[in-house]
């Protein structure tokens, strides 16, 4: 395992407004405010981290809420579906929980034999709730309003709409270690064997799609797991060794990034467990206080006024 691709680590998405974000993250959805930090090249800009009680990989969802950005629009060349693993006969409780906080949703439905619920966060971003075929043993963050038996566990799967798959299944396959699933109609589900848990991508393939807008209800990246350092590294040998543009090592704090566009035109990301979210506040205290990346620490008065407020 030690020298694979681990599934999804975490996704960052683009939001319009920050206290709108976290209301409904934390309060109707029921997630944990892991982080509260700042963007590392806009820092008048929260980077909000979302997951689990310890921010596991694979649970984490994080965004960049711009204060009054445009809305984006859904395309190919995107991360077009959010999928969250929930627990089976869970979906009556979402769906009087979206219709009493005025939520946008779908009524449920199938594919692959997994029954989910569509729903649409305050900016438009396409989340799904999936009763997954086989168990999701993670265990959730509960609150007072979202106990453990609706809650949800963590990613299931994204979906990437494209053009054609050929050259970004080729990405998942040769370079990460996926494997097809199964396949009905233009929807191929591929999976690694290296996990359990936020195993999937599907690649949606639409030839005429026009390309989506990245903007506000927008994903703006998807990372993937590696353990650690020296496994991110070989893996940007062999990326680089295909002839595409890889960044080099980037320290984000909590763990330490890749970047690079696969061929279909979505930016992925490879990010390592180590350190994780505890490295600069305790489990208990994760999400509570303003974290600032060094280079920021000499704003913080200015920077703690001129945020805005979650309360």
């Amino acid at each position: 395992m030690e020298n694979t691709i681990n599934g999804l680590h975490h996704i960052t998405a683009i939001a319009g407004g920050a206290k709108k974000n976290y209301d409904f993250y934390t309060r109707v959805l029921g997630l944990r405010m892991v982080k509260k930090t700042v963007n590392f090249d806009d820092p008048q800009t929260y980077h909000l981290y979302y997951g689990d009680e310890v921010g596991t990989p694979g649970t984490i969802l994080t965004f960049f809420p711009w204060e009054g950005i445009t809305a984006g629009r859904r395309g190919a060349r995107q991360v077009t579906e959010i999928g969250y693993s929930v627990p089976k006969g869970s979906l009556d409780f979402w769906l009087k929980r979206f219709e009493d906080n005025k939520v946008l949703y779908n009524k449920p439905a199938e594919k692959f034999g997994e029954q989910y619920l569509t729903v649409l966060d305050p900016d438009g971003l396409k989340l799904e709730l999936i009763v997954s075929k086989t168990a999701d043993t993670r265990l959730p963050w509960e609150t007072a309003e979202v106990k453990a038996e609706n809650a949800t566990r963590g990613f299931h799967n994204i979906t990437i709409t494209t053009n054609k798959i050929d050259a970004t299944a080729k990405i998942l396959t040769d370079v990460f270690g996926y494997r097809l699933l199964e396949q009905h109609v233009n929807r191929f589900r591929f999976i690694t064997d290296a996990v359990d848990n936020a195993a999937i991508v599907d690649l949606v393939e639409v030839a005429g799609e026009v390309a989506g807008h990245v903007a506000g209800g927008s994903v703006h990246h998807v990372a993937f797991r590696v353990k650690n350092e020296e496994v991110l590294m070989q893996y940007r040998e062999k990326i680089a060794a295909l002839g595409l543009h890889i960044t080099d090592k980037i320290d984000r704090n909590y763990f330490y990034s890749l970047y690079f566009r696969e061929p279909g035109g979505v930016l992925f990301e490879l990010a390592t467990d180590n350190p994780g979210f505890s490295v600069d506040e305790s489990v208990a205290e994760l999400g509570s206080g303003l974290k600032l990346p060094a280079q920021y620490e000499k704003m913080r008065g200015e920077l703690e006024k001129s945020l805005p407020s979650l309360v």
